[in-house]
């Protein structure tokens, strides 16, 4: 598969597991707010918090890391250069795509519907594995890409206030689950 977009500039195409396996990947992030997740009586009260200064995170990854079950990845390419990627796999025990990484690396690519064309693409790869549901992991301050998820479907489906420390809440670092059903 090779899908030609964005005024023909951009390609996206499969990944050769092999070329790229292991290969390291650096992104930023930057966020002026938060989902501050806090507990209310019974439940949680859940709302968009403005951060007192700009929140900073830097995410450091491989593609095709070890954990993955039979991984698939697109790439998009600028001319020869990779700008972004998607992997993701089938969940088989209970028939979810996991997409594992959404990457657009250099912050001025990002909102120029490099995104979106990938997250089409796995969504299709979701679709012919039969696969129920669409789901990944974001965090709290990734204000940006929880909207990104959110416009394109998906939707908050649970969180864990400590999957990164027991500090999570004050550091604004919570695992959010988002999915869509398909």
């Amino acid at each position: 598969m090779c899908r030609l977009t964005i005024g023909e500039r951009m390609i996206i195409k499969p990944l050769d597991y092999k070329k790229y396996k292991g290969q390291k990947y650096k992104a930023e992030v930057f966020s002026d707010k938060y989902l501050s997740i806090e507990p209310k009586g019974d439940g949680f009260d859940i709302k968009w918090e403005e951060s007192d200064e700009t929140i900073v995170k830097y995410v450091e990854d491989d593609i095709f890391s070890e954990w993955l079950d039979n991984p698939v990845a697109y790439g998009a390419f600028e001319e020869d250069k990779l700008i972004g990627f998607v992997e993701g796999f089938l969940e088989k025990w209970n028939n979810r795509y996991r997409i594992s990484n959404i990457c657009v690396f250099e912050s001025n690519a990002r909102r120029n519907g490099v995104g979106s064309e990938l997250l089409k693409v796995i969504i299709d790869e979701a679709l012919k594995s039969g696969a129920r549901m669409v789901v990944l992991e974001t965090q709290s301050y990734n204000s940006k890409a929880i909207s990104f998820y959110k416009k394109n479907g998906f939707e908050i489906i649970g969180f864990d206030r400590y999957a990164y420390s027991n500090d999570g809440p004050k550091e604004h670092n919570i695992r959010i689950e988002m999915g869509k059903r398909i």
